[in-house]
């Protein structure tokens, strides 16, 4: 039966937002509706959202209190399922489950003669199918909670996670901030070594230099047990636990509670919008069927991605991706997600091969996986009502209308959404362009063009422009000589004071004029010299390219630090000032002869002057507010690299002269290739 129509509480302030979205109404009813009968649904069948959201609770494995285990799976297209392991010698029949309702099966394993558990801590487990065609199959629980590879096997592990005393945590988690300046990071890689680094690395190594750098957040990549590290993570294995490549689960927490004591919040980069099509050691035909979590047939194979797709209209499918965002929230005190894939989720094409034009018409119709845009709303309702300072990010290229707006309004509850365009921008700008032809009025456009109260995260450039294939602004700025000539000893050539300036422009007018919220990818801060290649068969199982260079940054004799420094203060202006957390900039010029681009946002005003050549003097400057302005940062200063071509004692005092809309203005000497931000010292900070 089709479901009765709900109306969207808040439909008419999105409308009012965008009149644009008012031929849709019937679309933004229906898939509300779809929202709300589901939402209801597991209300009067499940006994709440809550409790279903924590289905890992009796799913898996767990121990009862009287020190006995409960064991509970899913498996639909099985005729039989076992539990086997170290604990019964392997035997693979002696421990069947009892077949339930709805697909489920369920065993009870009494607690051992002295009380305590029948399987020990760390102890190997399986699950044995066995398949409608009579097929014995050795699986790992899809709701186990660690597993590992021992030595040079192949497959990984599950290992019974049951430690007589687990890590406590002993920070609170810190409020969400206003602004959110994201040091996107790779454990694995987060070091100068060959190897894979870990978590203990990460948490007394790194964090410092985080907190030291002036970000907020830690985005951890590759967290969830991917089995091939080249990946980069987005090939899930086991949702439910964290990847024992970098350490141990307590580790994992460790690095956390770590990070929320320097008032540093983390978000998990969570992969739901496919999964890894291994067998063995994945959830791909888990039962012996092809569905099961998944599409069956073409619909639940990803081409490119080589992955199988989520059927997100199934009820126990939404018990288990709902369940593991709780899991990582109040198992580890994640703070918030970045949901991998957006775009390949919302449309049944998964955008392979769509050049999205902003026309209406493409977010809208029968093209739209509205099963899986409900479980994105459902998430994110979920999230923001039991942990309402958690953050959630969307990475999404199409431009989905009201993906970033209240659930109650018609829209699907993220807090942000990743500007995409923004990194290709500068790539194109680099590779095609003369530095002469440089188009203000693009730029601006580029960093400006977002939709209207729904929160962006801009960023010049993140792991996918450090991957190989790819290359960094820094690389694709000073290429070759970025080994030669990063020395302070060695002369300054003009590749690299040209990359140098540039790179740090560029970063400042990403943050400042970009979004709400500012992403770098770690080490790219201070132009991280080679890019980013995992070991794999075509370049000999190389760790060589699968680390970063922190040491670089803290060399004096290299070039490196004043790009790291001027990172570093430039996140530390904008916690002062919090422009991030300001409306939007207002963009007084952008002018293409000059090639000057001006703006104000927080009480600042910011001046890039790109010509390559050009240096004005007394050059006009339209200011809003009047009053004594100072230089509060400059990207020619000498600690930054700088040509050391402006005087920070100097006081520019407005006129009341109106320049470009603005009511006042002040004459300034702007360098060639130089950012500066002048502070109106009249207004208290």
């Amino acid at each position: 039966m089709a479901a009765v129509a709900v109306s969207v509480p808040e439909l008419q302030r999105l409308l009012a937002r965008d009149p644009y979205l008012a031929p849709f109404v019937p679309d933004f009813q229906r898939r509300y509706t779809l929202f709300h009968e589901r939402l209801k649904n597991i209300e009067e069948n499940e006994g709440g959202l809550d409790k279903f959201s924590k289905s890992y609770e009796t799913f898996g494995i767990n121990r009862l209190v009287d020190g006995g285990l409960y064991c509970k799976e899913w498996a639909p297209g099985a005729e039989a399922v076992f539990l086997t392991g170290d604990f019964n010698g392997w035997n693979p029949f002696s421990h069947p489950y009892k077949k339930m309702d709805y697909g489920k099966w369920e065993l009870f394993i009494p607690p051992g003669q002295d009380g305590f558990s029948p399987v020990s801590h760390g102890s190997k487990l399986k699950v044995v199918i066995r398949s409608k065609n009579g097929e014995i199959l050795y699986r790992i629980s899809p709701w186990a909670k660690y597993v590992a590879r021992e030595g040079s096997n192949v497959n990984y592990d599950w290992l019974h996670w049951d430690p007589p005393l687990p890590y406590l945590c002993r920070h609170p988690q810190p409020k969400k901030p206003k602004s959110l300046r994201i040091y996107e990071s790779h454990v694995g890689i987060a070091s100068h070594e060959g190897k894979v680094a870990s978590y203990k690395n990460f948490t007394y190594n790194i964090l410092p230099k985080i907190k030291d750098l002036g970000y907020n957040c830690v985005q951890l990549m590759a967290i969830m047990e991917h089995v091939y590290y080249a990946s980069f993570g987005y090939q899930i294995t086991s949702f439910f636990a964290a990847s024992s490549r970098y350490g141990t689960p307590d580790d994992l927490k460790e690095l956390i509670d770590i990070a929320h004591s320097m008032g540093i919040i983390v978000l998990l980069d969570v992969v739901h919008s496919h999964a890894s099509n291994n067998s063995e050691d994945g959830l791909n035909k888990f039962d012996g069927t092809d569905s099961c979590f998944f599409h069956s047939g073409p619909r639940g194979t990803h081409n490119l991605w080589d992955s199988r797709l989520f059927d997100y209209s199934n009820w126990e499918v939404l018990r288990f991706l709902l369940s593991n965002l709780r899991w990582w929230i109040e198992e580890y005190g994640f703070d918030g997600f970045r949901f991998d894939g957006v775009t390949s989720m919302l449309y049944h094409n998964h955008g392979i091969g769509t050049g999205f034009s902003g026309d209406y018409n493409e977010y809208f119709g029968l093209h739209v996986d509205e099963d899986a845009l409900v479980y994105l709303t459902m998430a994110n309702h979920m999230i923001h009502f039991l942990y309402p300072d958690c953050i959630t990010i969307a990475e999404e290229v199409s431009g989905m209308p009201a993906l970033c707006c209240p659930v109650a309004q018609g829209g699907s509850g993220f807090d942000y959404r990743l500007a995409m365009a923004i990194p290709d921008k500068w790539i194109q700008i680099i590779k095609e362009l003369k530095d002469e032809d440089w188009n203000m009025g693009n730029i601006v456009f580029t960093l400006t063009n977002r939709r209207y109260e729904e929160k962006y995260i801009a960023y010049a450039e993140s792991h996918d422009q450090a991957l190989v294939g790819d290359k960094t602004l820094a690389f694709r700025l000073m290429d070759a000589e970025m080994y030669t000539n990063m020395s302070v000893h060695s002369p300054l050539t003009p590749v690299i004071d040209r990359g140098i300036q540039l790179h740090k422009m560029i970063r400042l007018i990403t943050h400042a004029l970009g979004g709400e919220g500012y992403l770098n990818f770690m080490g790219n801060e201070f132009g991280h010299p080679e890019w980013l290649d995992f070991p794999r068969k075509g370049n000999n199982e190389s760790y060589h390219y699968a680390r970063r260079q922190f040491h670089l940054a803290d060399d004096h004799l290299l070039r490196y630090r004043f790009l790291n420094a001027f990172d570093r203060d430039m996140n530390k202006l904008e916690e002062r000032f919090g422009w991030l957390a300001s409306p939007p900039a207002f963009v007084s010029e952008k002018h293409e002869s000059n090639k000057v681009i001006i703006f104000e946002r927080a009480n600042l005003i910011f001046i890039f002057n790109f010509h390559p050549l050009k240096s004005y003097t007394e050059y006009r400057v339209g200011a809003e507010t009047p009053g004594k302005y100072k230089i509060v940062l400059d990207s020619d200063a000498p600690e930054y690299g700088g040509h050391q071509r402006l005087d920070h004692d100097t006081e520019y005092f407005t006129e009341q002269y109106s320049h470009n809309y603005r009511l006042n203005s002040l004459l300034v000497y702007i360098p060639s290739r130089v950012a500066i931000v002048l502070q109106n010292m009249d207004i208290p900070n």
